[in-house]
């Protein structure tokens, strides 16, 4: 297993909608076990595939941050079938580290899925978990956080991460 480096925004697989993965090999396996290591080294509750520059539909949530492994989800192929209600919290993004603020997302969403032995699945996630799901399928479209801000507050974070782009600490 690896850690990998997690691409930061303005990258362009972040803006890319990613790929269907096709086969459920060893090398997806090996991706997989990977983006494990490098979700909990960060450390994050979620990563998608082409947040360490891999453009595939494939993303990973563990709100336990490693500590319950049991907890781990691997969703491959993932698409949002139903959502209800609406929650508006403090998001931030690995890929954009440092950075967070306010987004509105749904309050439960139900997904369907591919485990990583490529059982189809379907999974309900509410409050936490749904903003998880919300955030890395957003990732697998090419959506950022950011993107669902308006005015100033994007405004802000995106001359900041223009000027540590600048001063080449980005």
């Amino acid at each position: 297993m690896a850690v990998l480096p997690i691409v930061k925004y303005g990258a362009e697989v972040l803006r890319l909608p990613a790929q269907p993965v096709g086969d459920i090999d060893v090398r997806l396996q090996t991706l997989i076990d990977d983006m494990v290591d490098t979700m909990y080294a960060a450390p994050g509750v979620g990563l998608a595939a082409n947040q360490v520059g891999v453009s595939q539909r494939l993303m990973l949530i563990d709100l336990s941050v490693g500590k319950r492994r049991e907890e781990l989800h691997v969703f491959i192929n993932p698409e949002i079938i139903e959502s209800e209600g609406e929650v508006t919290e403090e998001e931030g993004c690995l890929s954009i580290p440092d950075f967070v603020e306010i987004v509105t997302r749904p309050e439960r969403v139900k997904l369907r899925y591919l485990d990583r032995n490529g059982d189809d699945r379907m999974m309900w996630g509410e409050g936490l978990m749904a903003r998880a799901m919300c955030h890395e399928i957003d990732h697998l479209n090419g959506t950022l956080f950011v993107d669902h801000l308006r005015g100033f507050k994007k405004d802000r974070i995106l001359k900041k991460i223009s000027k540590l782009a600048k001063s080449g600490m980005w």
